[in-house]
């Protein structure tokens, strides 16, 4: 018991946050390429395999971290970092995860079969854009948000133009989000050699984070404009909107808890653009 409780640990099954980041963007685009009544089953199906592939990228991450990590305060207790575990065992949790995860799509077409081979190959070498790639939350955003391009495919046996224009709507965001995150471990980063967009960014950093949340917006109001959305959805985009002018008031001093509290509350961002989508087509 004492080892699936460290393998949960190792996987952030205790920190839901980054599943729900990877979750709403892929929700929004089953919704939209199904004109707000998608399959169930295709919910239920990409709603397992977020978590599972979330976690498989964990495991990963920490693999491939491992001898960064200890030298970082916010990470030098995780499972691997500290000797809890294996490097061997963290790669055979990221292996059975990817394993059940493409065994939930099994029964879908081809074309979504295909995408989920690029999907895991861009989650296993992101921790590796770290070591050279000025702003790898840019490659990030292309991983957490693989779910769009897959869920279009999986609805409609194609990937339209506007699937492409959410991932990269996506990738702003989470540039966004993570340059947050960075801010917490911006001194450790320095020390050790790893880039980031918060240390690229330098004294811009704040400047950059709402320019990114800005080019979200205008993607997904495009976006959905585009898809005959309107009130409810622009209500959800002005909430969201609300909520990054509240993460504003958070990261502007630097504050490291107040930057790791932003990050976090992006889940309530990315659920109010969904909340809007959903309640578009709902209320027709």
């Amino acid at each position: 018991m004492n080892k699936l409780s460290l393998y949960a640990r190792l996987v952030r099954l205790d920190k839901p946050i980054g599943i729900l980041l990877l979750l709403w963007p892929t929700l929004c685009a089953l919704w939209l390429a199904s004109d707000g009544r998608p399959d169930w089953r295709l919910v239920l199906i990409f709603t397992l395999g977020t978590a599972l592939m979330r976690s498989a990228g964990c495991a990963m991450n920490d693999y491939a971290d491992r001898d960064f990590d200890r030298h970082v305060k916010r990470t030098a207790e995780r499972p691997l970092t500290s000797g809890k575990i294996a490097p061997w065992e963290a790669v055979m949790v990221a292996a059975v995860l990817a394993v059940v995860s493409f065994l939930l799509i099994l029964p879908l077409n081809t074309l979504t079969k295909e995408l989920s081979v690029a999907a895991v190959i861009i989650a296993g070498t992101y921790p590796y854009f770290k070591r050279f790639f000025a702003i790898p939350q840019a490659y990030l955003g292309i991983a957490f948000g693989f779910g769009i391009p897959m869920s279009f495919a999986a609805v409609q046996g194609s990937v339209p133009p506007a699937a492409w224009l959410l991932l990269l709507g996506n990738v702003f965001w989470a540039v966004a989000y993570d340059t947050e995150y960075a801010m917490v471990d911006r001194d450790d980063d320095l020390k050790i050699g790893i880039k980031t967009s918060a240390i690229t960014f330098g004294r811009f950093d704040v400047a950059a984070v709402m320019l990114c949340y800005a080019v979200t917006f205008v993607i997904d109001f495009v976006v959905g404009w585009q898809y005959g959305l309107r009130g409810w959805f622009v209500a959800g985009l002005a909430v969201a909107a609300g909520f990054a002018l509240y993460h504003y008031t958070l990261i502007r001093e630097r504050d490291r808890m107040r930057c790791f509290a932003a990050f976090r509350h992006n889940n309530w961002l990315g659920a109010a653009v969904f909340a809007g989508i959903a309640l578009d087509y709902a209320m027709r």
